[in-house]
């Protein structure tokens, strides 16, 4: 059971919608939040919000094999929402996780009028928060208004990364009154097959799922960062999507979010392993150097790149940390470095900067960053600009 008393670096409590969460961990609507039991368990694990299964007016039935191993930290399902009747969630699995202390979320979907049949019974029961979630925002923004104007408890919106333009729908969905925004949803539809039995892993009607875990962190980070820096006013943003670890979300925390949604982690490794995760966020942002969580929210919108840097790369190397795993030579497409131990040569000549040999040393031994721009790499840049420029403005006549 997570102990706010374990908490040794910085603290990790934060504010959601105005209301206070133990962690900036919130728990996605999924297996995990199958019902009351689910989310008192993830709350005592210091989850700092549950959000339950998405409500509907008809219970789900699933078929069977709807959830499938990609790797370690990636899944395929093809489930779909609550598979418990929506009077059982208004008469007790969400008084009863509120009443063991859950900051609960309730998940409404996924068209106005299941919206308006739903929210204010879901008020009634006691959710501190309703989170809408749809398929499209032609739905989604008819699901926020009508919420927003029958309830008074905070409403925000689920997004989902598979639309064409999911920052901008977070700003259409502020602009409707939304108290916040969560981003982002699973992505797919994707494919996975059974090569023994020659067919689709996932028994949907279509075969395809849909992708959680580690793979999705990239386009999510990529989508969070859209609508903190190209949304004023901005509010209450949880960033969803593959995060495994601390250092996970404290990328999201980095790029401007408020909270931090997980799922997968929690379905992959277990509960405890997530009370880990929150000891750890703590000590991790400790040793970046911040007091509070707070201090870094956002911390790395100010350094964001306007143009592109186009240097060399400088190198260091400790043999006294080097394993010998040669995974940096293993990586160099261009065969531009070599290690002798102890020795670590590098050809300038064919070396082309790119970064990934430092990248995947496991010890640190082998360290990279940019060289000062030199008067001919400013020349190189601006080079490189122009031709961007030229092929933006005038591709058709490049393709002649």
């Amino acid at each position: 059971m997570f102990d706010k008393n374990k908490v040794t670096g910085a603290p990790i409590n934060v504010q959601f919608c105005g209301i206070d969460l133990q962690s900036p961990f919130i728990l996605g609507s999924g297996p995990l939040t199958y019902g009351s039991e689910g989310m008192i368990r993830a709350h005592q694990a210091g989850i700092g919000a549950v959000v339950t299964k998405t409500i509907r007016l008809g219970a789900a039935i699933n078929p069977v094999h709807h959830m499938a191993k990609i790797s370690n930290e990636a899944i395929l399902n093809c489930e779909k929402w609550a598979d418990s009747d929506r009077f059982q969630w208004y008469e007790k699995e969400i008084p009863e996780a509120v009443k063991a202390g859950a900051v609960v979320i309730g998940s409404v979907g996924h068209t106005p009028i299941e919206a308006e049949a739903i929210v204010a019974d879901v008020e009634k029961a006691g959710a501190h928060i309703i989170e809408l979630v749809s398929y499209t925002e032609e739905t989604l923004l008819p699901m926020l208004d009508y919420a927003k104007a029958h309830v008074s408890i905070p409403v925000i919106c689920k997004l989902s990364g598979n639309w064409p333009d999911t920052a901008g729908t977070a700003k259409k969905c502020y602009e409707h009154g939304a108290d916040g925004v969560c981003a982002i949803d699973s992505i797919g539809p994707t494919l996975m097959l059974d090569l023994e039995n020659r067919r689709p892993v996932m028994m949907s009607n279509d075969g395809y799922g849909w992708m959680t875990g580690a793979p999705i962190k990239p386009i999510s980070l990529r989508i969070n960062s859209q609508i903190t820096r190209h949304t004023p006013g901005y509010k209450n943003l949880y960033g969803m999507g593959g995060v495994m670890k601390a250092d996970d979300a404290i990328e999201y925390l980095m790029v401007g979010c408020h909270a931090v949604g997980i799922c997968s982690v929690g379905i992959m490794k277990g509960l405890d392993y997530v009370e880990k995760m929150c000891y750890q966020l703590s000590e991790r942002l400790k040793a970046l150097g911040f007091s509070s969580i707070q201090e870094a929210m956002g911390v790395a919108l100010p350094n964001w790149p306007t143009t592109e840097y186009i240097t060399d790369m400088a190198f260091s190397y400790d043999a006294e940390e080097c394993t010998k795993c040669h995974r940096c030579e293993t990586v160099c497409c261009y065969k531009a470095r070599t290690l002798d131990f102890p020795e670590m040569k590098v050809d300038p000549a064919l070396c082309r900067s790119c970064g990934l040999c430092a990248d995947v040393c496991p010890t640190g031994a082998l360290k990279e960053w940019p060289a000062d721009q030199s008067e001919e790499n400013k020349n190189r840049a601006a080079a490189s600009k122009r031709f961007d420029q030229l092929v933006h403005d005038q591709s058709p006549e490049l393709l002649k």
